[in-house]
């Protein structure tokens, strides 16, 4: 009983940290997420409502809230925004405008060294733009972009890692589902964070490309470059890509002009692929894998979200957010070095961590101590440590943090990325897939430090939208 009663004797902040830690341990023993996530926030939350009002009466409002947190917040209308981006993927893949994509960038860009590379990171980023799931992106251009590279000559290694990483590109360029979960978690605008995520996605298919450049030029025997195309043949492809760039301009006219809700615009975009795979020849078998494809994986980021916000609301009862705001920003050094080492944390965790599962289980306390080093919500630009008012701090450590989740993709050894490729091409075994990864590894690296030293980047946009 000693025992029992100097458990229930806990401050709150020590609860948090118990929990936090058994729930650590059920993920690292293979519970799932979504499960280790939902089975600790009951548990804490039994723990703290036992301490206050006894075991009986803490039992009956842990359920209670347990039975209700799920559905209050799922049924918020941004969440409707994650099936109809990643129906829009599934969708254009069987209207063929992946392959079409393909083909276009394969004729415009593959005359440069390591062309097919470099096309196939475009293609990839283009896709990217209607599709709003990075493994989905893979598990296309796995089938697409490999054998060709393969015919030509391409080491096995890089080109089921160009393909892999090129998947990445998804977290970024809108729509992205995981940019929408952001949002929801630390309640900023969704639209704000899409029109975030264009330039820096921009940016990230240029380096990746700029690096397959460097590549070819450094390698022997890398890869031929693809000439021979007339201009003719070049702008015919453009047609087949033009929904793709239809689509785009749904989105953004919709959130930047004002016409329409983010929610809107995945709806539209949608109905357009649609009626494009029906113009194309799609059949109804098609379009029920769509729809199932859809299903599957909406059910399985929903399913993480309904754990994690469980333990969420744990922990805004166990105060351990503002407990570790207020040790991180009490910390003697500068700032920025204890940014980076959150970022290098991050860096660890997603070795261990699906993305998602990552950021939902971090940011309710790892945002507002972010927040707190650069000066609160509402400080100005001028007097923040970053050089970014509140607001734009908000959207600028979304973007960085959404980009160190992309190296959770291909970096070892849960990288899913890594594993759809090699799952698709037998050919290519896991590890060659993240031996070929490496590379882009380092790209990321470097983005990362683009994007902290210029946030202009990433805020330009929203501040056109006056979002900053």
């Amino acid at each position: 009983m000693g025992y029992v009663d100097a458990m229930l004797g806990m401050d709150n902040v020590s609860i948090g940290i118990w929990v936090t830690a058994i729930m650590l341990v059920l993920v690292v023993i293979g519970v799932r997420v979504a499960f280790a996530a939902a089975i600790a926030g009951f548990l804490g939350l039994l723990w703290i409502f036992s301490a206050k009002m006894g075991f009986e009466k803490g039992f009956v409002v842990a359920v209670k809230m347990a039975g209700t947190i799920p559905h209050s917040k799922v049924s918020t209308l941004a969440l409707s925004l994650i099936p109809t981006f990643i129906l829009i993927g599934f969708l254009a893949y069987h209207a063929g405008l992946t392959r079409a994509l393909f083909e276009a960038a394969k004729r415009w860009v593959g005359w440069l060294p390591g062309g097919m590379g470099v096309a196939t990171v475009f293609s990839t980023a283009g896709f990217a733009a209607v599709s709003g799931a990075s493994v989905a992106t893979s598990a296309v251009f796995a089938r697409i972009a490999v054998p060709e590279m393969l015919s030509l000559g391409y080491d096995k290694r890089f080109a089921s890692g160009v393909v892999a990483a090129g998947g990445t590109l998804a977290s970024l360029i809108p729509p992205s589902a995981i940019l929408v979960i952001y949002a929801i978690i630390v309640e900023q605008d969704v639209g704000a964070l899409l029109m975030a995520g264009f330039l820096p996605g921009a940016v990230s298919a240029l380096i990746y490309g700029g690096l397959v450049i460097i590549l070819a030029k450094t390698r022997k025997n890398f890869g031929p470059p693809i000439t021979g195309f007339s201009w003719k043949q070049r702008f015919e492809t453009l047609p087949g890509a033009m929904p793709i760039f239809f689509v785009i301009g749904i989105i953004v006219i919709c959130i930047y002009g004002g016409v329409g809700t983010p929610t809107e615009a995945g709806s539209l975009g949608a109905l357009v692929i649609l009626i494009m795979a029906v113009y194309r020849g799609m059949r109804l078998h098609a379009l029920k894998d769509s729809l199932l494809e859809t299903a599957k994986l909406t059910v399985m980021i929903f399913t993480i979200i309904w754990g994690v916000l469980l333990y969420v609301r744990f922990l805004g009862f166990a105060e351990l957010p503002s407990a570790f705001s207020h040790w991180i920003s009490g910390l003697q050094q500068s700032p920025m070095i204890t940014l980076l080492l959150i970022l290098c944390a991050y860096a660890v965790l997603g070795m261990f961590m699906d993305a998602i599962g990552m950021l939902l289980l971090t940011l309710p306390v790892v945002y507002p101590a972010v927040m707190a080093l650069n000066g609160g919500e509402a400080v100005t630009a001028a007097d923040s440590a970053f050089g970014v008012s509140g607001v734009g701090c908000a959207i600028w450590f979304g973007i960085i943090v959404v980009k160190m989740a992309e190296l959770c993709l291909i970096t070892p050894p849960i990288g899913l990325n890594c594993f759809v490729v090699a799952g698709v091409r037998p050919e290519c075994s896991v590890q060659d897939v993240f031996r070929g990864c490496i590379p882009f590894f380092v790209a990321d690296v470097i983005t990362i430090a683009v994007l902290i030293m210029l946030p202009g980047i990433v805020l330009w946009l929203p501040a056109q939208m006056g979002f900053t």
